[in-house]
């Protein structure tokens, strides 16, 4: 008896030890917890529509020959071989692929040239344009394709024509929609990317390697062949890589110029399959994104590594050094503020003028009006018979938005700190390393598939969790995860930064953990919490295609509301959403840049 009653209560002692030290110090048993519900919320819904392409699914038994539930390689077939392939995939991925290299080339050129203006000469209003050059990010996307339907829209597609057919002047369904619009349109927004990456690195070259190779007698294009080009090639090469998997889950640009000539890329043929209920083929088609977005990621990752090869050596004046421009200075100067004239206060405009006048294009004092704003009926619309300051629509949507994006940010920015916390003071563990990594996989999936992925998981209950379909907890829960990666980076560099001396000496002091989180860590990092909260609240409120398979009637967004009003080819109103969807983005980011004391185009100098 008492040889057994000794190893029982030597195994309760050793638990009430390990309850006792994980409630004094519980960031092992927080990291835990963080693990198994990330797990959940990140690797579960890969796994679930992953299943789904081998599974047949309700209503397609007789089409697949076999019953509900069962093993299948019918939609692989479907989607790879069969007479229907060619539109359902081959075509949309010939489309991505052509799209994705235009956007990038687009973006090389524009970003590019830029960069080097900003970073290496002495144009003028360097301040300026280092700020104004990025604003195009801050809009959404398809602020650019609304504003290009508004110039260029012919007849083809019904509802208001453009300013140019208005004038008499026939645009051509290539220049009006398809392939080139959406590549200027998405070279436009994205071409920051290169810009900032492209500019800080130019920044970072040592400006007497380039001088050496000149007095050596290297010509100009030698010594940017031999010297600049290998030091900025993994620089370039990630901001390459990085616009090119942005186009993976781009959705709202492709959808609004494609969908009138049948233009599809992966992400619209994506949700048209949702939309057509053909879960087994959106399975298939996100598998095809999400491996496609893996395989961008890691080669950037690769890419990220090679850079340790390419080292300079020298002081910081030398590296400031900028090239006169002598009496190209001026011309150099009106050329980055058309950039920010054609990107930025062109389409702005363009959308501000089809919102105020009635015929698109005729400026006589009575074609403008304010009806779309604020009327109390449109005659002719019946799907939205109001001004879009009347009614509750825009209200409504707005105030989904704001707490839907508000909440998540806030979870998300706490998140993204409690991660950083038990990253770094576990440091060098298994736990360590697996928390990092599942926080760090929604960045390899694009932002439509995980859409699709979240809606496979939580359409239908599982287990002792409900179906979430439709409710605001899965528009948070969405957003939260897709965001972890910035803030959970933000919080481990903070982390980094921070020793364990003041908490220790909290700790001798006898303050508990969750005293010491509220009274000292959250103090200190109050800066790096913010911009944890704010940079995801920015982009959250911009959101589209996360979570445009995600909203229904009762969790309208601003975002899902300006795409909805185009589908009813009401143009004026879905162009008005979406100038106070800038309108809030742009005071959302000044407020963030305000508050963290940080910049956008910070290392790009002004």
């Amino acid at each position: 008896m008492t040889a057994v009653a000794q190893p029982r209560a030597s195994a309760w002692g050793r638990l009430r030890y390990r309850l006792s030290v994980w409630r004094r110090e519980p960031t092992v048993l927080l990291g835990a917890v963080l693990v198994l519900i990330l797990l959940y919320l990140v690797v579960a819904p890969l796994i679930a529509v992953l299943s789904d392409a081998g599974q047949v699914q309700y209503g397609d038994e007789e089409k697949a020959g076999a019953a509900a539930g069962s093993v299948t390689s019918f939609y692989l077939w479907r989607v790879f071989r069969s007479p229907v392939s060619q539109l359902l995939f081959w075509e949309p991925l010939v489309h991505t692929i052509t799209v994705a290299i235009g956007v990038t080339l687009v973006a090389f050129v524009v970003g590019g040239s830029m960069a080097w203006l900003v970073s290496r000469t002495n144009v003028a209003c360097r301040g300026f344009l280092s700020t104004a050059l990025v604003v195009p990010y801050m809009l959404p996307s398809w602020t650019f394709a609304l504003a290009w339907l508004s110039l260029f829209k012919n007849d083809r597609a019904g509802g208001q024509i453009g300013i140019l057919e208005a004038w008499g002047v026939h645009t051509p369904d290539w220049l009006a929609y398809g392939a080139v619009p959406i590549t200027i349109c998405l070279g436009l927004h994205y071409y920051p990317f290169v810009f900032l990456l492209f500019g800080n690195a130019l920044r970072r070259i040592d400006s007497q390697l380039e001088d050496s190779a000149r007095i050596l007698g290297a010509g100009r294009f030698t010594v940017l062949r031999r010297v600049t080009l290998p030091l900025m090639l993994p620089a370039l090469s990630s901001a390459i890589l990085l616009v090119f998997g942005r186009i993976l889950g781009t959705f709202g640009t492709p959808y609004v110029l494609g969908l009138p000539v049948n233009y599809t890329l992966l992400s619209t043929s994506l949700f048209s399959a949702v939309r057509n209920h053909q879960q087994g083929v959106a399975s298939v088609v996100t598998g095809v994104i999400v491996l496609i977005g893996v395989a961008v990621v890691l080669i950037d990752t690769r890419l990220v590594r090679e850079q340790t090869r390419f080292v300079t050596v020298g002081g910081k004046g030398a590296m400031d050094r900028r090239s006169p421009l002598g009496r190209m200075r001026w011309p150099a100067t009106g050329l980055g503020l058309g950039v920010f004239v054609v990107a930025v206060v062109v389409p702005v405009l363009v959308l501000a003028l089809t919102t105020v006048t009635r015929t698109p294009g005729v400026f006589r004092r009575g074609n403008f009006t304010l009806k779309y704003w604020i009327a109390e009926h449109l005659d002719g619309a019946p799907g939205f018979p109001h001004g879009v300051l009347r009614g509750g629509d825009l209200y409504t949507a707005a105030f989904n938005s704001l707490r839907i994006v508000g909440i998540a940010a806030l979870v998300c920015g706490v998140l993204g700190l409690l991660v950083g916390y038990v990253v770094v003071r576990t440091g060098g563990s298994r736990l360590s390393g697996v928390l990092r990594q599942v926080t760090f996989l929604p960045y390899l999936v694009p932002g439509i598939a995980f859409a699709a992925a979240f809606l496979s998981l939580f359409a239908v209950r599982r287990g002792p969790i409900p179906a979430l379909y439709g409710s605001l907890a899965l528009l948070v829960i969405v957003l939260i995860v897709t965001h972890l990666p910035y803030s959970s980076r933000s919080g481990i560099s903070a982390m980094m930064q921070l020793g364990r001396e003041p908490e220790e000496a909290a700790q001798v002091c006898g303050a508990g953990w969750l005293y010491r989180v509220r009274r000292v860590i959250l103090p200190i990092q109050k800066g790096p919490l913010v911009a944890g909260v704010l940079l995801p609240f920015v982009s959250g409120l911009k959101e589209l295609s996360i979570v445009i398979m995600l909203t229904t009637t009762g969790t309208q967004l601003l975002t899902t509301l300006s795409i909805n009003l185009v589908d009813f080819a009401y143009s004026q109103m879905a162009n008005a959403v979406v100038l106070v969807i800038a309108v809030v983005s742009f005071l959302a980011t000044y407020l963030t840049q305000r508050l963290s004391r940080t910049s956008l185009a910070s290392g790009l100098g002004g």
